[in-house]
Protein backbone atom coordinates (compact mmCIF):
# COMPACT_ATOMS: atom_id res chain seq x y z
CA UNK A 1 0.00 0.00 0.00
CA UNK A 2 1.29 3.44 -0.94
CA UNK A 3 2.28 5.70 1.94
CA UNK A 4 -0.43 8.26 2.56
CA UNK A 5 0.39 11.77 1.36
CA UNK A 6 -0.97 13.09 4.61
CA UNK A 7 -0.16 11.68 8.03
CA UNK A 8 -3.66 10.80 9.27
CA UNK A 9 -2.37 10.27 12.80
CA UNK A 10 -1.03 13.82 12.95
CA UNK A 11 -3.11 16.13 15.11
CA UNK A 12 -4.84 18.82 13.07
CA UNK A 13 -5.68 22.24 14.56
CA UNK A 14 -9.14 22.38 16.14
CA UNK A 15 -10.54 25.84 16.82
CA UNK A 16 -13.99 27.37 17.11
CA UNK A 17 -13.28 29.25 13.88
CA UNK A 18 -12.76 26.00 11.96
CA UNK A 19 -15.87 24.34 13.35
CA UNK A 20 -18.57 24.22 10.65
CA UNK A 21 -21.67 25.18 12.62
CA UNK A 22 -24.50 23.81 10.48
CA UNK A 23 -27.48 23.58 12.85
CA UNK A 24 -25.26 24.42 15.86
CA UNK A 25 -25.13 28.19 15.44
CA UNK A 26 -26.57 28.98 18.88
CA UNK A 27 -24.20 26.55 20.58
CA UNK A 28 -21.16 27.92 18.75
CA UNK A 29 -22.14 31.47 19.71
CA UNK A 30 -22.46 30.40 23.36
CA UNK A 31 -19.01 28.79 23.36
CA UNK A 32 -17.44 31.77 21.63
CA UNK A 33 -18.53 33.85 24.60
CA UNK A 34 -16.26 31.70 26.75
CA UNK A 35 -13.32 32.89 24.67
CA UNK A 36 -14.41 36.53 24.85
CA UNK A 37 -15.56 36.94 28.47
CA UNK A 38 -14.38 35.94 31.95
CA UNK A 39 -16.19 32.92 33.35
CA UNK A 40 -17.59 34.99 36.21
CA UNK A 41 -19.50 37.23 33.75
CA UNK A 42 -21.47 34.41 32.12
CA UNK A 43 -25.11 33.88 33.00
CA UNK A 44 -24.69 30.08 32.91
CA UNK A 45 -21.42 28.42 33.85
CA UNK A 46 -22.34 24.77 33.22
CA UNK A 47 -22.89 23.46 29.70
CA UNK A 48 -23.40 19.89 28.54
CA UNK A 49 -23.03 18.77 24.92
CA UNK A 50 -24.37 15.53 23.55
CA UNK A 51 -24.58 13.92 20.15
CA UNK A 52 -23.46 11.05 17.96
CA UNK A 53 -19.85 10.34 17.09
CA UNK A 54 -18.80 12.68 14.32
CA UNK A 55 -20.93 15.61 15.42
CA UNK A 56 -17.90 17.56 16.65
CA UNK A 57 -18.10 17.49 20.45
CA UNK A 58 -14.39 16.80 20.95
CA UNK A 59 -13.51 19.43 18.35
CA UNK A 60 -15.39 22.03 20.40
CA UNK A 61 -13.85 20.99 23.72
CA UNK A 62 -10.32 20.92 22.33
CA UNK A 63 -10.88 24.33 20.75
CA UNK A 64 -11.80 25.73 24.17
CA UNK A 65 -8.84 23.88 25.71
CA UNK A 66 -6.52 26.32 23.91
CA UNK A 67 -7.54 28.99 26.40
CA UNK A 68 -4.75 29.54 28.96
CA UNK A 69 -7.07 29.01 31.94
CA UNK A 70 -8.61 25.79 30.58
CA UNK A 71 -8.06 22.14 31.48
CA UNK A 72 -9.14 19.38 29.09
CA UNK A 73 -10.09 16.08 30.74
CA UNK A 74 -10.54 13.06 28.46
CA UNK A 75 -12.42 10.01 29.69
CA UNK A 76 -9.16 8.16 30.38
CA UNK A 77 -7.69 10.92 32.55
CA UNK A 78 -6.59 9.89 36.01
CA UNK A 79 -8.97 10.67 38.86
CA UNK A 80 -6.32 12.99 40.30
CA UNK A 81 -6.47 15.11 37.15
CA UNK A 82 -10.02 16.13 38.09
CA UNK A 83 -8.88 17.91 41.24
CA UNK A 84 -9.86 21.57 41.26
CA UNK A 85 -7.04 24.07 40.73
CA UNK A 86 -7.68 27.82 41.27
CA UNK A 87 -5.35 28.48 38.33
CA UNK A 88 -7.99 27.02 36.00
CA UNK A 89 -11.34 28.71 35.51
CA UNK A 90 -12.58 26.45 32.70
CA UNK A 91 -12.84 22.65 32.88
CA UNK A 92 -13.70 20.48 29.89
CA UNK A 93 -14.79 16.88 30.49
CA UNK A 94 -15.01 14.74 27.36
CA UNK A 95 -16.82 11.42 26.79
CA UNK A 96 -18.63 11.40 30.13
CA UNK A 97 -20.29 8.12 29.19
CA UNK A 98 -16.85 6.45 29.25
CA UNK A 99 -15.64 7.70 32.64
CA UNK A 100 -14.35 5.03 35.01
CA UNK A 101 -16.07 4.67 38.41
CA UNK A 102 -13.18 6.51 40.07
CA UNK A 103 -13.27 9.29 37.47
CA UNK A 104 -17.04 9.64 37.94
CA UNK A 105 -16.52 10.33 41.64
CA UNK A 106 -13.75 12.79 40.82
CA UNK A 107 -15.91 14.52 38.19
CA UNK A 108 -18.77 14.84 40.69
CA UNK A 109 -16.40 16.50 43.17
CA UNK A 110 -15.07 18.80 40.46
CA UNK A 111 -18.59 20.01 39.67
CA UNK A 112 -19.06 20.95 43.32
CA UNK A 113 -15.70 22.72 43.53
CA UNK A 114 -16.29 24.58 40.26
CA UNK A 115 -19.65 25.77 41.53
CA UNK A 116 -18.20 26.92 44.83
CA UNK A 117 -15.30 28.80 43.23
CA UNK A 118 -17.16 30.33 40.28
CA UNK A 119 -15.43 28.28 37.58
CA UNK A 120 -17.03 27.18 34.31
CA UNK A 121 -17.42 23.55 33.28
CA UNK A 122 -18.31 22.19 29.84
CA UNK A 123 -18.90 18.46 29.52
CA UNK A 124 -19.77 16.17 26.62
CA UNK A 125 -21.21 12.71 26.12
CA UNK A 126 -22.89 10.51 23.56
CA UNK A 127 -26.38 11.00 24.98
CA UNK A 128 -28.44 13.40 27.06
CA UNK A 129 -27.76 13.43 30.82
CA UNK A 130 -31.02 11.71 31.72
CA UNK A 131 -30.01 8.57 29.82
CA UNK A 132 -26.30 8.43 30.68
CA UNK A 133 -25.19 5.27 32.48
CA UNK A 134 -23.21 7.00 35.23
CA UNK A 135 -23.61 7.65 38.96
CA UNK A 136 -26.91 9.29 39.80
CA UNK A 137 -25.23 12.21 41.56
CA UNK A 138 -22.99 12.87 38.54
CA UNK A 139 -25.94 12.56 36.16
CA UNK A 140 -27.69 15.24 38.19
CA UNK A 141 -24.68 17.53 38.01
CA UNK A 142 -24.38 17.09 34.24
CA UNK A 143 -27.96 18.32 33.89
CA UNK A 144 -27.41 21.40 36.08
CA UNK A 145 -26.95 23.96 33.33
CA UNK A 146 -27.54 24.39 29.61
CA UNK A 147 -27.87 21.24 27.52
CA UNK A 148 -27.20 21.29 23.77
CA UNK A 149 -27.53 18.52 21.25
CA UNK A 150 -24.64 18.79 18.78
CA UNK A 151 -26.10 18.10 15.36
CA UNK A 152 -23.92 16.52 12.69
CA UNK A 153 -23.71 18.13 9.27
CA UNK A 154 -25.91 16.91 6.46
CA UNK A 155 -24.16 15.69 3.31
CA UNK A 156 -25.23 18.88 1.56
CA UNK A 157 -23.66 21.01 4.32
CA UNK A 158 -20.44 19.00 4.14
CA UNK A 159 -20.24 19.44 0.37
CA UNK A 160 -20.89 23.17 0.65
CA UNK A 161 -18.22 23.58 3.35
CA UNK A 162 -15.62 21.54 1.46
CA UNK A 163 -16.35 23.41 -1.79
CA UNK A 164 -15.83 26.71 0.00
CA UNK A 165 -12.60 25.42 1.55
CA UNK A 166 -11.28 24.30 -1.85
CA UNK A 167 -12.03 27.69 -3.41
CA UNK A 168 -10.33 29.43 -0.50
CA UNK A 169 -7.23 27.32 -1.13
CA UNK A 170 -7.24 28.21 -4.82
CA UNK A 171 -8.23 24.96 -6.49
CA UNK A 172 -11.41 23.62 -8.05
CA UNK A 173 -13.09 20.23 -7.90
CA UNK A 174 -14.78 18.45 -10.76
CA UNK A 175 -18.47 17.58 -10.31
CA UNK A 176 -18.98 14.31 -8.49
CA UNK A 177 -15.73 14.42 -6.48
CA UNK A 178 -17.22 15.46 -3.15
CA UNK A 179 -20.40 13.35 -3.29
CA UNK A 180 -18.20 10.31 -3.98
CA UNK A 181 -15.71 11.24 -1.25
CA UNK A 182 -18.25 11.52 1.55
CA UNK A 183 -19.68 8.09 0.72
CA UNK A 184 -16.34 6.26 0.35
CA UNK A 185 -14.25 7.77 3.13
CA UNK A 186 -14.47 8.83 6.76
CA UNK A 187 -17.50 11.08 7.11
CA UNK A 188 -16.31 13.52 9.79
CA UNK A 189 -15.27 16.97 8.61
CA UNK A 190 -11.80 16.74 10.10
CA UNK A 191 -10.90 13.69 8.00
CA UNK A 192 -12.67 15.04 4.93
CA UNK A 193 -10.77 18.33 5.16
CA UNK A 194 -7.50 16.45 5.55
CA UNK A 195 -8.30 14.36 2.47
CA UNK A 196 -9.01 17.58 0.57
CA UNK A 197 -5.44 18.67 1.37
CA UNK A 198 -4.17 15.27 0.30
CA UNK A 199 -6.07 15.51 -2.99
CA UNK A 200 -4.53 18.91 -3.67
CA UNK A 201 -1.04 17.55 -3.02
CA UNK A 202 -1.66 14.46 -5.14
CA UNK A 203 -2.99 16.63 -7.96
CA UNK A 204 0.21 18.69 -7.92
CA UNK A 205 2.35 15.57 -7.65
CA UNK A 206 0.72 13.93 -10.69
CA UNK A 207 0.10 17.16 -12.62
CA UNK A 208 -3.56 16.20 -13.04
CA UNK A 209 -6.77 18.11 -12.17
CA UNK A 210 -8.87 16.94 -9.25
CA UNK A 211 -11.43 14.74 -10.94
CA UNK A 212 -13.36 11.66 -9.86
CA UNK A 213 -10.82 9.29 -11.51
CA UNK A 214 -7.99 10.99 -9.59
CA UNK A 215 -9.90 10.69 -6.31
CA UNK A 216 -10.67 7.02 -6.95
CA UNK A 217 -7.01 6.37 -7.70
CA UNK A 218 -5.88 8.02 -4.49
CA UNK A 219 -8.46 6.13 -2.45
CA UNK A 220 -7.42 2.84 -4.06
CA UNK A 221 -3.75 3.52 -3.38
CA UNK A 222 -4.53 4.17 0.26
CA UNK A 223 -6.89 1.24 0.71
CA UNK A 224 -10.22 3.05 1.01
CA UNK A 225 -11.98 2.69 -2.34
CA UNK A 226 -14.74 0.10 -2.46
CA UNK A 227 -15.47 0.28 1.26
CA UNK A 228 -18.92 0.93 2.64
CA UNK A 229 -19.53 4.50 3.89
CA UNK A 230 -17.45 5.02 7.02
CA UNK A 231 -19.19 6.45 10.07
CA UNK A 232 -16.19 6.52 12.42
CA UNK A 233 -14.96 9.87 13.65
CA UNK A 234 -11.63 11.20 14.86
CA UNK A 235 -13.31 14.13 16.62
CA UNK A 236 -16.30 13.11 18.63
Amino acid sequence: MRQMLLDWGMEQPQTLATFVAGQNTELLSRLQRLEDAPASSLDERFVYLWGANGAGKTHLLKALAKMPSARYLPADAYAADFEFDPAHSLYLIDDCDQLTPAAQIAAFNLFNEAREHGATLVAAGCMAPATLVVREDLRTRLGWGLIYQVHGLTDEEKIAALTKAALARGFSLSPGVLPYLITHFHRDMRSLSAMLDSLDKYSLETQRPITLPLLRQLLQLDGFDGLEPLDGDTRT
